[in-house]
């Protein structure tokens, strides 16, 4: 069954309406019809069994069924502070972290971003870019949410939002060798964690030091090199493995 996110303003008492892109998808991409059954969800992790009642020129009016508590949604908040990267591969991660679990992306600046930080209108277009793969994401994993994909920081003003607002946050380190992925994770149960990843040249060790100033756990992914676009997966992949959810 297809699935699909509306915001609020278009939901009904005992219908839901559909309209732009989604629309065109449903209508001439799927070709779905009157009498078709889809999944609607409405942002907030609750899903509406519908059915297509009818359609117009631009509106698609869908009949509530049923509302289904969405349960795909991990039962830990991770929050993936990627440090920008070049076009595709943060492309990637958007839509792959977005597949395998994660609650929100912040994009970071660290001082060996290759990546420059381009004028607020193609800052704004590139945005609008990584918020369309996200929810592309989310709907072919039938996530109950789509993650945000929020304005890039600076490395320092992510490190104090992970302190204010998570329960604990690690930050994968080539030169690590004592803290194990595994170790901290199973050293209690977290609800809610920071990832921190570094650019293609990553981490320098002055920034290391400064993470571990605000209680950032360095940790060792293993003996191999991982790309940047690979270390974030991995982390959260063993997150939801450790948390039940894989």
């Amino acid at each position: 069954m297809a699935k699909f996110f509306v915001d609020q303003y278009a939901i009904q008492e005992e219908y839901i309406l559909i309209t732009g892109t989604d629309f065109n998808h449903i209508k001439n991409v799927l070709r779905l019809h009157e009498n078709k059954e889809i999944l609607i969800n409405d942002r907030q992790g609750k899903d509406y069994k519908c059915i297509i009642n009818k359609m117009d020129s631009h509106t698609i009016y869908a009949k509530i069924l049923e509302i289904i508590p969405c349960e795909t949604e991990p039962l830990v908040q991770t929050i993936l502070f990627q440090s920008l990267i070049k076009g595709e591969k943060m492309e990637f991660v958007i839509q792959k972290s977005i597949e395998v679990g994660v609650t929100q992306i912040i994009p970071i600046i660290t001082e060996r971003c290759i990546v420059k930080i381009e004028s607020d209108k193609k800052m704004e277009n590139k945005l609008d870019r990584w918020q369309k793969i996200a929810e592309s994401a989310a709907k072919q994993s039938r996530r109950g949410i789509v993650p945000q994909i929020a304005k890039p920081i600076l490395f320092k003003e992510a490190l104090l939002f992970a302190k204010n607002n998570l329960e604990t946050a690690c930050i994968p380190f080539e030169n690590e060798q004592c803290n194990h992925i595994k170790t901290f994770l199973r050293a209690a149960h977290y609800q809610s964690i920071g990832i921190f990843i570094g650019p293609e040249g990553g981490f320098t060790e002055e920034e290391i030091v400064l993470a571990k100033k605000e209680n950032v756990l360095s940790i060792t992914l293993g003996k191999r090199i991982l790309r940047s676009e690979t270390a974030g997966l991995v982390v959260l992949a063993n997150i939801m493995y450790e948390m039940g959810d894989l």
